[in-house]
């Protein structure tokens, strides 16, 4: 038993975790980030220009500036997608891009513990504790005012403080490191495009992507479907983009939830941030801007729990993330019902993406993470072509 008394606990050092950390050491709480070693999240490692504005992400963590999406449909129909007015997607490498968040935290008062979180009680008092195993396989009990639970879907401190917190819909999602081939190497490869694959045999609900990260790439695929070899899919995949004879660095796989859950607080000390919120946006499977933004408003509402006492402060996470984001997350929730479910509506979903007012809402309102009001007529006219596509009016060839 470790007798000091913590501000804040926070359990999983990606980066909802590390951001959290790093703001609430920054504004002076005792604070333990508690952490896993070697945890890698398989992920595409897209950040838009709002999160490194936001959140002061130097450029050395950028292995990528991309210009441009590649949609490809059943169909082998190619659709390019550039970025205009200059802008790039940045890319990041999640092993080196976590552990700087996770030292930016240190360096700002956060004491780093590594270890397995097993359980959440409370002492006779009523303070909660925090049980974990560390790396001589000792069993360490921590004290805190408050618990963040950072540590990824289908988490273990929700499902044993938050009422639904075992109940997260999620995609499983795979992915390869690969070594970037040089492209006389692989005729079909550019290191500032980022393709992604509609297909039903790369992904029957989800879809398949191939993201340069400069050195390496990520190709990978996701899937909801249980018995569907996603690895078979990213073998194949690999096959067709001309990397299947390239080194491979690492293989990773993981859940990821796909929908926001209902409570992220128990009422009295703990709340959650990031994937075991269930802050993946659907349809894009994008979620480490909204992890760290995530991270970043529960850290706002433990510091307003510990100021008042009020319990009912948590809530503010979900309330201000939600009132942020919902909308976004509930247009992208009716595209991945709809457009993923059939080849044959993928084929008209990738048709639809060769439309300049489809490309250019979609860009504005990914860098900037909203959704874009400014331009009425433009919306109105997705909307009409969104219709047709719907109602089978527009040629999907």
């Amino acid at each position: 038993m470790n007798a000091t008394t913590w501000d804040v606990v926070v359990v999983g050092g990606g980066p909802a975790g590390a951001t959290a950390a790093h703001d609430l050491a920054r504004a002076g709480h005792s604070v333990v980030l508690l952490d896993r070693a070697g945890r890698i999240k398989p992920c595409g490692g897209a950040i838009p220009p709002v999160l490194i504005k936001e959140f002061d992400i130097p450029d050395h963590l950028l292995v990528a500036r991309i210009r441009s999406a590649r949609m490809v449909s059943p169909s082998d129909r190619r659709v390019d997608m550039p970025i205009s007015d200059s802008g790039f997607v940045g890319m990041v490498d999640r092993e080196h891009f976590d552990e700087w968040l996770r030292e930016r935290a240190a360096g700002s008062g956060a004491t780093r513990l590594t270890g397995s979180f097993e359980t959440f009680d409370r002492a006779a008092d009523g303070t909660a504790q925090v049980g974990y195993r560390n790396e001589r396989d000792e069993r360490v009990v921590l004290r805190a005012r408050a618990v963040i639970g950072a540590d990824g879907a289908r988490s273990r401190v929700a499902q044993q403080t938050i009422r639904g917190g075992g109940e997260t819909p999620c995609v499983f999602a795979y992915h390869e490191i690969v070594r970037s081939p040089v492209p006389a190497a692989a005729a079909d490869f550019e290191g500032t495009r980022c393709d992604v694959v509609y297909r039903g045999e790369i992904s029957p609900d989800f879809y398949g992507w191939v993201f340069p990260h400069g050195a390496t790439t990520s190709v990978g695929a996701g899937t909801a479907h249980k018995g569907f070899s996603v690895r078979s899919a990213v073998h194949k995949l690999r096959a067709e983009s001309g990397l299947a004879g390239v080194e491979t660095v690492r293989r990773e796989g993981a859940p990821i939830p796909l929908k926001p859950l209902r409570k992220w607080d128990n009422d009295r000390d703990v709340v959650l941030a990031g994937d075991a919120a269930g802050v993946v946006a659907p349809a894009s499977g994008e979620g480490i801007y909204y992890a760290m933004a995530g991270g970043r408003l529960a850290a706002d509402a433990v510091q307003a729990f510990l100021a008042t006492g009020e319990a009912r402060a948590l809530r503010q996470a979900r309330a201000r993330f939600m009132k942020a984001h919902g909308r976004v997350f509930w247009v992208l929730g009716l595209l991945q019902r709809f457009w993923y479910s059939s080849d044959r509506r993928r084929e008209r979903f990738v048709k639809m993406c060769e439309d300049p007012d489809v490309q250019r809402l979609t860009w504005q309102s990914y860098m900037h993470k909203k959704l874009v009001r400014r331009d009425p007529l433009a919306h109105l006219r997705v909307f009409f072509k969104d219709v047709a596509h719907l109602l089978g009016l527009a040629k999907a060839h």
